[in-house]
């Protein structure tokens, strides 16, 4: 990741003096006051992609080449056993956002104890500043804006993440230690590498549900379509409150939860869908009927485990 990090900032650079025609210095100026500067909204994205895909989904897959594997082999233990699996752990993420929604906002409230007073303060100045460029960079004003969010915030960040939190974090944890240890470890860890400690909770729960589902699916595939609509699902919801197509009022910033009317449906419907996943997912492969000879020229049917 390190070096992958240095490849990272040789690109932004290059691209910014040949892409965007900027000396270096006007680069840097750029990328610390981005809301002053005119290019600044695509040199942000342009570092936001560049950054993630290297040092995040690059240093993955050269960390998988290094150790002498093939990528499918290595991040897909498993074929991907039907095409619906993509499609239900997408649900399973839209269905459980009103349920997220009473934890983000009791993890938005906490309060650390007396003794972390200052360190609860930096906390919350630190999110405030995150917040804000946030705000800046979703600031989703056009349709080529809204597509290049898709690939910058939702697509990247679903592939590389994935690539490094489940396909080698949890890979390994679940190896050293159990399965579920290695869930919850990688879990947590995604969360905290986020440094968002008022969002630590809802993100950890997030990781819990990508990880297993990436533990039961054994491919990849199936926790970045989930990570991919959590991100992609946020932006739509974003780009249409800015354009003003809500009109009753909704405030995609607030941290209020979503009524209980929702919040019950949607843990009940979640849970379902959770053990719906689990029961198709870790079912054994069905066998199939292979034709072969024996010794003394009599047609045989031995069953086969499917790949």
């Amino acid at each position: 990741m390190a070096l992958c990090f240095c490849v990272a900032y040789a690109v932004i650079f290059a691209w910014g003096m040949g892409g965007f025609g900027l000396s270096t210095g006007q680069l840097i100026e750029a990328m610390q006051r981005p809301t002053t500067s005119p290019n600044g909204w695509g040199i942000m994205m342009m570092v936001q992609g560049v950054t993630l895909g290297l040092v995040f989904g690059g240093a993955a897959l050269a960390l998988a080449s290094a150790l002498g594997y093939r990528w499918a082999e290595y991040f897909n233990p498993r074929r991907l056993g039907a095409g619906w699996w993509l499609l239900a752990a997408a649900g399973l993420i839209v269905v459980i956002l009103p349920l997220m929604s009473v934890i983000i906002a009791w993890n938005a409230d906490a309060h650390f104890p007396a003794a972390l007073h200052d360190f609860e303060a930096w906390a919350r100045a630190s999110e405030d500043r995150a917040a804000g460029l946030t705000k800046f960079l979703t600031r989703l004003t056009s349709t080529g804006r809204l597509l290049v969010a898709i690939v910058v915030v939702a697509l990247v960040p679903a592939m590389a993440e994935e690539l490094v939190f489940r396909g080698v974090v949890q890979k390994n944890l679940v190896r050293w230690f159990s399965p579920h240890v290695g869930v919850w470890l990688a879990a947590a860890i995604f969360s905290a590498i986020h440094m968002q400690f008022f969002g630590f909770v809802p993100r950890f729960l997030l990781g819990l549900v990508l990880g297993y589902l990436y533990l039961w699916s054994g491919n990849i595939l199936v926790s970045m379509a989930a990570h991919f609509t959590q991100n992609a699902f946020q932006l739509l919801i974003l780009y249409f409150t800015q354009q003003g197509r809500f009109g009753w009022g909704f405030d995609p910033d607030a941290t209020e939860p979503l009524p209980w009317t929702l919040v019950v449906p949607s843990a009940l419907l979640s849970a379902g869908l959770l053990y719906f996943l689990h029961q198709r997912m870790t079912a054994p492969a069905a066998p199939t009927t292979m034709l072969t000879l024996s010794s003394e020229g009599v047609a045989v049917h031995r069953n086969e485990p499917s790949a």
